[in-house]
């Protein structure tokens, strides 16, 4: 009989972690796996590409708590006083008030989802994949019926406002924590050394034929320019670096180097790095291609691949254009010296303008270096084989 699976979302938004979620869905044995996907809300440029097979199911009530859960709380109290819902307001103060204190929005979920009995269904495994997300593991753990319970850390928790007390509580009642690479559990086992016995390692998984078919599939770039084409995949954010990225190809063109520099993604930086370019004059160099499902043509068709990121748990990305054997300059954050030898196989770089700045500027004026760059990446290095087996072994 086949285990049933639910992985829970927010939505599937265009990017790295929903993109892992795919690569591991599409490697899953569908004689083996029931698998759904529940999301709490019906959103993102990845919905058609998930397999027909996999059910989708979303959360009714979340449009009515979104604001709720993501604009501050005494804006939201403010506001229902506004609307005259007096007691309602209080009672999100107050509540506001004493998760502070306690450093835990346990509370104020139970609170929002009072209304909300367990779902229905019963599941074999239950995985909290949009991680870390203090809501999504909070409704996984009391609200989903399943025999067993998984969390998946994607990102450095060092960097995105971990709320540790919680998730001490949280997930000590996880059956496992998957984290997306050695230098992500370190950082995790520091903070919460007492799940060091149930944290285990599962680095994101990639389709290498997959990528090379779907590189195939598009058109890429259109502008006919015949110089170094540099690109980025990712969403427009802080957390990407594309404005460290704008300001070192200001540095390029000062330099004379013939280059431009796309980026395939979107996100709420856009405006901001829309005028960046402006003010660094480098507006017919630097182009935001947007958002793509599908980035391979451009990756395939680019001369050297660049990753600004300030931070990642660990970047599919890079995994994605070793596939297709680019030059990689990458900014060293986690997982990136679990892919990358420096001076082997890629160019690691300090998160600093200057620093991705000489590192393009080597790989532009030493073609043998971005040559052997190429050579040094194989497609068999991207095998999912041993990763589902290390999964399949601790979900059955």
């Amino acid at each position: 009989m086949k285990k049933k699976i639910l992985f829970m979302m927010i939505n599937m938004n265009v990017g790295g972690m929903e993109k892992a979620l795919l690569n591991m869905i599409s490697a899953m044995p569908k004689n083996k796996y029931d698998i759904t996907i529940y999301m709490l809300e019906e959103y993102g440029g990845f919905l058609k590409t998930i397999p027909k097979e996999v059910r989708i199911e979303y959360f009714s009530g979340y449009e009515n708590m979104k604001d709720l859960l993501n604009q501050p709380p005494q804006f939201m109290a403010l506001k229902l006083f506004k609307q005259h819902q007096m007691i309602k307001a209080g009672i999100i103060l107050l509540l506001h008030v004493i998760s502070k204190i306690l450093m835990d929005r346990s509370i104020y979920f139970k609170y929002l989802l009072r209304n909300y009995p367990i779902i229905n269904q019963k599941y074999d495994i239950a995985i909290a994949y949009a991680g870390p997300n203090d809501f999504i593991s909070y409704f996984v753990i009391n609200k989903i019926n399943a025999k067993q319970k998984f969390q998946w850390v994607h990102f450095d928790i060092t960097k995105i406002g971990f709320n540790r007390r919680f998730s001490m509580k949280i997930y000590k009642k996880f059956d496992g924590i998957f984290v997306v690479s050695n230098e992500a559990k370190t950082k995790l086992l520091n903070m919460l050394p007492s799940i060091k016995g149930k944290t285990i390692v599962f680095q994101n998984i990639v389709s290498p034929s997959l990528i090379l078919n779907q590189a195939k599939e598009g058109k890429g770039f259109n502008d006919h320019f015949g110089g170094i084409r540099i690109l980025t995949v990712g969403r427009l954010s802080a957390e990407k670096g594309q404005d460290l990225a704008i300001k070192a190809l200001a540095k390029l063109k000062n330099d004379g180097f013939n280059v431009r520099w796309y980026c395939v993604g979107d996100g709420n930086s856009r405006g901001e790095y829309e005028s960046l370019i402006k003010k660094y004059n480098v507006q017919s160099h630097f182009i935001l291609l947007g958002s793509d499902p599908n980035p391979y043509p451009y990756m395939d068709q680019c001369d050297i691949y660049v990753q600004p990121s300030r931070y990642e748990g660990y970047c599919i990305t890079l995994m994605e254009a070793r596939c297709l054997k680019k030059p990689i300059v990458t900014t060293d954050v986690n997982g990136v010296k679990e892919q990358i030898q420096d001076g082997e196989s890629g160019l690691i770089v300090g998160i600093d303008v200057d620093e991705i700045y000489l590192g393009i500027r080597k790989l532009i004026s030493d073609i043998p270096l971005r040559e052997r760059f190429s050579t040094k990446l194989s497609n068999e290095d991207f095998t999912s084989f041993d990763q589902m087996e290390k999964l399949n072994g601790i979900i059955n």
